[in-house]
């Protein structure tokens, strides 16, 4: 496919799909910040945040944009996994960061749908999606282990975020200049810190719920933010965590700008890929 512009059409997905995840993790944090100082805000979720964004000015329009936007990183994640667009490589550190971008698009395709439904008119499912596959996932055999090894892998990617903000390089994919780097790394090391500590609540939850093998024990992101309300100075805990969030979503849109992007054109895709696989095998 003909490049416009110096840049193909899964680049553009990709790039669109940075900054609506971007928008959407201001919006998840922003109204955890205004819970937490009082201000009528609600801690909480990717679900919730599209709620309120479909209730304010053109709000049916704006979903519909973020739905557009995520589908284009699920997308995007899908083919930066299988082709190794980013060179990730196949020793075990690269396959885990590519396995993570696999299941990364499955869940930005579903919030992708869930945003399209709430933009067309047709709402959102009344049930609650974690404690659905959760429970879908204990039936089977084996579940419960299958379920608590998932929990220890959101654990493991938690760590993961946290170490990356403490001492790992955020901005080593961004093409940005020294004086834009000193100010896009703090914003990035806040950002992924806060996700790090969402994700160690949210796998020790899903650990709980395999230990009990009650899937009502699977908790989510609006969960994770209240369980830090509960705590001594749970206002404090909540807004710097919120802001965190405020803060990992205003990288997502740096990265939107900013991000090298090494991606095949759609009729190359398929060869890529071919390649990987066989790179695997």
């Amino acid at each position: 496919m003909r490049r416009l512009g110096g840049r193909n059409t899964l680049e553009r997905l990709a790039r669109f799909g940075y900054g609506a995840r971007g928008f959407v993790y201001c919006v998840v944090g922003g109204l955890a910040v205004l819970a937490a100082l009082g201000a009528g805000g609600r801690a909480g979720d990717s679900r919730g945040a599209l709620r309120t964004v479909f209730g304010g000015p053109f709000g049916p329009v704006l979903v519909g944009a973020i739905a557009l936007g995520l589908a284009g990183f699920a997308v995007w994640r899908a083919v930066e996994a299988v082709t190794d667009a980013d060179r990730r490589g196949t020793a075990p550190k690269g396959l885990a960061v590519r396995a993570a971008h696999l299941v990364s698009a499955g869940i930005y395709g579903g919030l992708a749908l869930t945003a399209a439904s709430l933009s067309l008119g047709l709402g959102m499912s009344g049930g609650d999606g974690m404690r659905d596959w959760s429970a879908w996932v204990m039936a089977r055999p084996f579940g419960r282990w299958l379920l608590a090894l998932i929990g220890a892998a959101i654990v493991g990617g938690g760590f993961g975020f946290l170490w990356k903000a403490a001492r790992g390089d955020v901005t080593e994919r961004l093409l940005l200049g020294d004086t834009q780097a000193r100010w896009a790394n703090p914003i990035g090391r806040f950002g992924y810190a806060a996700r790090g500590i969402a994700f160690l609540i949210i796998g020790g939850f899903l650990i709980v719920a395999a230990w009990y093998q009650r899937s009502s024990e699977v908790k989510g992101l609006a969960e994770a933010f209240a369980l830090l309300r509960r705590q001594e100075y749970g206002a404090w805990l909540l807004g710097l965590v919120a802001a965190g969030h405020v803060a990992f979503g205003a990288f997502g849109l740096i990265q939107a700008r900013y991000r090298h992007i090494d991606a095949p054109d759609i009729d190359e895709a398929d060869e890529a890929a071919a390649r990987a696989i066989r790179d695997l095998t």
